[in-house]
């Protein structure tokens, strides 16, 4: 069993002890912390109100009972809008002018995680102050249920259409030259909530054929949920069969986004964010944003429009705010999480879909080809497990001083930027553990810069 304590949110699997798996006792004190939070953090005698959604995981039903009747337990009236992609449940905050959000996912995890993702009013994440506040609240039980009087109340709502709509309203989103294209589109959803939207969104934006795969919402995800190549190799089998222009993968919740061409080669996720920053950049001059293990790829785009490009620590609360800072007009992570500021800052597929296909439409090229015109790097995803004796914190000083002579950044971890490659070295919170990415013009090297940095530890290390 595991449970997993962040500032982003509660992180489990379903069933055993309290504390050492995500039970629903544990479910009951990290919700009532967070409303205990969000009381504090609004202080002024209100009946609040919180939005709640879910992913289409088994214990979605079991885990949304739990959280609704804690929360009208502590008094807050409830809109639950059901089965919601993270997008829609952040959207949905805002429009209700909500004091806040939880989403029920455990987004690329296997079925036997869930997780609280947890929002504030603005439908954006906690960042780490407010994170580490409900995790003090949930460590010393400091809340209180109300009397029976106070109890809060359940609304249902749906808010699929709504976000369906906010996608066809952004400026950038052309319906008219996505539906002349008359786009054939493939969807693999995993069996999560994007088998709801996707197609839905699809057809509104005019796409003459969907495709769905794997679009029942059940919750018995069809391969490893996460979008990465290696979980697609029998979607893209079912790409090569159906003729299609471009085939859209998303995660169990809905926020990273993965593309595969016509010929069922991988887009790369890292490409999906550079993509769509190249058509936003070519209308809206301005600044990118992207995390410290993300492609290089971004910033060449970037520069190419002439904008400035800046990294951020990752995690998307980190991403979200750099990007305010920055006044970036496109941001978000390699894994295919778009974050589109003109919507919400939020990473959001629905988002990166629209965009994604009006690009594609106006270059009245394949998808294939249009990947091509990016400029080609390669991650390599290493780690080094070393005892649990060995002090990483010096380990990496010690690494930053010893390329001093090169590019450096410590915001998180250490990225040492090369010409035209890097690697990034992160330490694991939970284990002696070392995570290093890098990135050059080819796979090879790539892995030899990797192999590079795991020398220089062991060396440091003295193992």
């Amino acid at each position: 069993m595991a449970l997993i304590k962040s500032i982003s949110g509660i992180r489990g699997t379903i069933g055993g002890k309290p504390g050492e798996g995500l039970s629903p006792l544990d479910l009951v004190k990290f919700t009532a912390a967070y409303l205990t939070w969000v009381k504090e953090s609004k202080n002024s005698g209100q009946k609040l109100k919180i939005v709640v959604g879910r992913d289409a995981r088994i214990s979605g039903e079991m885990v949304n009972a739990v959280v609704t009747g804690t929360l009208i337990g502590m008094g807050a009236d409830v809109v639950n809008i059901g089965l919601a992609s993270t997008p829609t449940t952040e959207l949905a905050v805002v429009a209700e002018k909500a004091d806040g959000g939880i989403i029920l996912t455990a987004s690329h995890n296997p079925k036997q995680w869930n997780a609280l993702k947890l929002l504030n009013d603005r439908g954006e994440f906690l960042n780490d102050i407010e994170g580490k506040k409900v995790l003090a609240i949930a460590e010393n039980e400091s809340f209180i249920f109300a009397e029976v009087d106070d109890l809060g109340h359940e609304s249902i709502k749906d808010y699929t259409a709504y976000h369906i709509q906010h996608v066809l309203d952004l400026e950038l989103v052309n319906v008219d030259a996505i539906t002349k294209a008359q786009f054939r589109v493939a969807v693999d959803a995993v069996n999560s909530v994007g088998g709801i939207i996707v197609p839905q969104l699809l057809k509104a934006l005019g796409v003459a054929k969907v495709v769905e795969i794997n679009c029942e919402s059940n919750g018995h995800f069809a391969h490893t949920p996460e979008p990465i190549p290696e979980n697609l190799v029998g979607t893209a089998a079912v790409v090569c069969e159906s003729n299609v222009d471009v085939c859209f993968v998303v995660d169990p919740d809905v926020d990273r986004l993965a593309i595969i061409n016509e010929d069922g080669t991988m887009f790369n996720e890292e490409y999906t964010l550079v993509a769509v920053a190249d058509y936003v950049l070519s209308h809206t001059k301005g600044n990118t944003v992207s995390n410290l293990s993300s492609s290089r790829a971004l910033r060449d785009i970037t520069e190419l429009h002439g904008g400035i490009y800046t990294p951020s620590a990752v995690g998307e609360v980190n991403v979200t705010t750099l990007m305010k800072t920055t006044n970036a007009v496109i941001g978000g992570e390699g894994n295919g999480g778009v974050i589109y500021p003109t919507s919400h800052y939020g990473r959001d597929s629905m988002v990166g879909i629209g965009l994604f296909l009006t690009h594609l439409a106006n270059s009245g090229m394949k998808c294939s080809e249009l990947r091509a015109k990016y400029p080609n790097y390669y991650i390599s995803k290493n780690k080094i497990e070393l005892t649990p004796e060995i002090d990483v914190d010096d380990i990496l000083l010690k690494i930053k001083d010893k390329y001093s002579n090169e590019q450096v950044n410590d915001i998180d971890g250490v990225r040492i930027d090369f010409d035209k490659e890097w690697v990034h070295l992160r330490k694991s919170n939970t284990e002696p553990i070392i995570r290093i990415y890098s990135e050059s013009k080819t796979l090879a090297r790539a892995n030899s810069l990797a192999e590079e940095l795991i020398l220089s530890i062991r060396e440091i290390a003295g193992i």
